[in-house]
């Protein structure tokens, strides 16, 4: 498909506005904000770190194709330039972007920083995230039970970004085994079973983050939401319908299934458009 570099149409915005003292996206650079449509700014909250997710859908709720590069949103947005944009706009503004271990196996060169996603913004989100009083580079953190996971990743071994590998304890001791960069650290959780996202909120706590953004996988972002820790959501829909009668296709959210009394009701607080593509943030 071929790439938009025009600015976002808005077609609604209401910025949240629930009375946090820290606003985190302030200061975004004038090429930022003129390409977005607007400024992109998160409250955070002052009880835990806030949790975002980004993720790009079909019309028809699919978000991963298959296992290895089918895995990827690359597929799903017809590798949509302003959707990497606005993804490497969400990395600019965070402290740790998480990943499973499925995405990481789904890539070979893959890091997980703004400039990744869209190099031509390097500069001004390197001047944003200064602005920020941020590092350099959000923490990636990788989420695996098993510790399976392939440790000469590109994302793991650039020791420009810092990397930490959350865990049970039988997959931190295949990972010391496997070995790792002396940059990347291992995060031994209490428990063999998966990650939660209250295991998530602590971690970030412990690692001093105040914005956490998840990536994937949709099972990751089942225990985000069944542990209810999802603050904000960002969604790309595609113009594309591809079914799910393959194996492996996976939906938004895997892994739960919460009753009509327990489902998570989001607000709409932003709707922008790029050609068929549709943009937007929804708040809890």
């Amino acid at each position: 498909m071929t790439e938009r570099r025009k600015a976002l149409d808005v077609l609604a915005e209401t910025p949240p506005s629930d009375g946090r003292a820290e606003i985190r996206g302030l200061g975004m650079p004038p090429e930022l904000q003129e390409r977005y449509g607007g400024s992109l700014a998160i409250p955070l909250r002052t009880d835990r770190p806030t949790v975002v997710a980004n993720f790009v859908t079909t019309i028809d709720g699919i978000v991963a194709l298959g296992g290895g590069e089918l895995a990827g949103g690359g597929l799903i947005s017809g590798f949509h330039e302003p959707d990497r944009f606005v993804m490497g706009l969400l990395r600019a503004l965070a402290d740790l972007v998480v990943v499973g271990a499925g995405t990481l196996r789904g890539s070979t060169e893959h890091r997980w920083i703004a400039e990744h996603v869209h190099p031509a913004s390097r500069a001004a989100f390197a001047a944003w995230r200064a602005e920020m009083g941020l590092p350099p580079r959000p923490t990636t953190v990788i989420v695996t039970g098993s510790g399976d996971i392939p440790v000469d990743h590109r994302g793991l071994t650039d020791a420009t970004v810092p990397v930490v590998i959350a865990t049970t304890p039988t997959g931190a001791e295949r990972i010391r085994r496997a070995g790792v960069a002396d940059h990347v650290s291992i995060e031994p959780l209490d428990g063999e079973g998966p990650l939660t996202g209250a295991d998530l909120v602590a971690l970030g706590t412990r690692l001093g983050a105040r914005l956490i953004l998840t990536e994937g996988g949709p099972h990751l972002l089942g225990e985000v939401v069944g542990s209810d820790v999802l603050d904000e959501l960002f969604l790309t829909m595609a113009p594309q319908i591809v079914g799910r009668g393959s194996p492996g296709r996976l939906g938004l959210v895997e892994g739960i299934a919460l009753s009509p009394t327990e489902a998570r009701w989001f607000e709409l607080a932003s709707l922008r458009r790029s050609a068929d593509h549709l943009f937007m943030r929804y708040v809890a």
